[in-house]
């Protein structure tokens, strides 16, 4: 792997990987733009160097070829904005002539967008001929795109093969993401807690597991956190479980203690008599819901008891919402958290916080500037995070 701050992209057409898969509305509007403000400190720094940029993703999950809705030419004007009113051409498609005759004729300083990669189904496939067809668009691959790291497709892992070791780059967003994750991981300074939420303990088992390994204290909230109830006994109402897990639950928390990791579950929740933003409230112990009522929220105890425990910590791992964050009623829970990592984080600690929920949950309190990271890559940092080999960060390092 080469170093990208050290290299001299001048008079070099960088073809970057993005992750550009970014929510339009029925006017093809972008609603949030996150993951393309954080390619454009890499595409700069090509440009700043003499270097011409050529960018492509993927976007949605067309299923028949090319589809006006899933076009990137969607993201053009919104791009050149992004980029100081830079001209961005566009090629209507990813392989074929247009798109070789356009970046032949590309000069320094100037940015081409290609048209979705999936409008080929050999993309996702990891077709080593569309790999090889891709590469030759470029001089250097830059792969830049975390949050399809997880994914062995032509442009993410199986392009690298058209490039010697020394053409080969993590972009800025993607070193930054794996250096964050790597220092949790690996260098994590103790305590070190992680903040597990979200529905399903079926989701987060690996997860788990492998932090049992690292981590001091595991917090475990949202709908997940009924299913450890039910299992040591408690009664649960109509809330959230995944029966068939229970005994799964019980394994985590015998692993833990013999690992000494603290599981902390919440003592109280706030309760509901429906799933809806206008359904009556209480407040009851966790272990002992009315029948007919369900937890959508930690209570004041539970979120008291958390904070104590990320407010003493030096490393924070914060994957999944401690409830129904998304009606007002219910996210006081999820709000508390990101005011205690952000607390913690003020004195000190190194807090890094990935997964869609999360990150929309920082985002909506206004958090994003008061944590060390905020990670792109949700599906990517799960299966970093429980142990596992990502084909797009391999394909650079090997």
């Amino acid at each position: 792997m080469s170093n990208f701050a050290a290299y001299n992209f001048k008079g070099q057409k960088a073809l970057i990987r993005v992750d550009f898969n970014v929510p339009l509305n029925d006017k093809f509007e972008i609603t949030d733009d996150t993951r393309m403000r954080a390619a454009v400190p890499t595409i700069r720094r090509i440009l700043a160097d003499g270097g011409m940029v050529i960018l492509m993703s993927h976007l949605g999950r067309p299923k028949d070829g090319p589809a006006d809705k899933y076009s990137l030419k969607h993201l053009i004007q919104h791009l050149s904005e992004l980029l100081g009113g830079t001209t961005v051409l566009f090629a209507n498609d990813c392989v074929g002539e247009q798109a070789y005759l356009t970046a032949s004729m590309m000069r320094p300083g100037e940015v081409l967008l290609l048209e979705n990669l999936r409008f080929y189904k050999e993309e996702e496939k990891g077709e080593e001929s569309f790999a090889e067809k891709l590469s030759k668009l470029g001089d250097v691959w830059v792969n830049d795109a975390f949050g399809t790291a997880h994914r062995a497709h032509a442009s993410t892992a199986v392009i690298a093969k058209f490039f010697p070791t020394e053409k080969r780059f993590f972009g800025l967003l993607m070193d930054a993401e794996v250096a964050s994750a790597e220092k949790v991981l690996h260098k994590a300074e103790k305590p070190f807690v992680a903040i597990i939420g979200g529905a399903k303990v079926s989701d987060k088992i690996l997860i788990i597991e492998n932090l049992l390994e690292r981590a001091t204290d595991i917090i475990i909230g949202g709908g997940m956190a009924y299913t450890f109830m039910k299992a040591q006994g408690g009664k649960i109402g109509n809330s959230l479980c995944e029966e068939d897990r229970l005994d799964t639950a019980l394994e985590i928390i015998k692993k833990a203690e013999e690992k000494g990791v603290c599981i902390h579950l919440p003592s109280d929740s706030v309760i509901a008599d429906k799933f809806a933003a206008d359904a009556q409230t209480s407040v009851s112990p966790s272990n002992n819901i009315p029948d007919g009522w369900m937890g959508l929220d930690i209570g004041n105890m539970a979120c008291e008891q958390f904070a104590n425990v990320i407010k003493r910590s030096k490393t924070i791992l914060w994957n999944g919402p401690m409830g129904v964050f998304e009606m007002p009623k219910f996210q006081h829970g999820t709000k508390t958290i990101a005011v205690a990592i952000a607390a913690a984080t003020e004195l000190g600690a190194f807090s890094l916080v990935g997964g869609g929920d999360s990150v929309s949950a920082v985002n909506q309190f206004g958090f994003t500037d008061k944590v060390s990271y905020v990670s792109t890559g949700g599906g990517a940092m799960l299966e970093y995070f429980e142990g596992k080999v990502l084909p797009g960060i391999a394909a650079v390092q090997s």
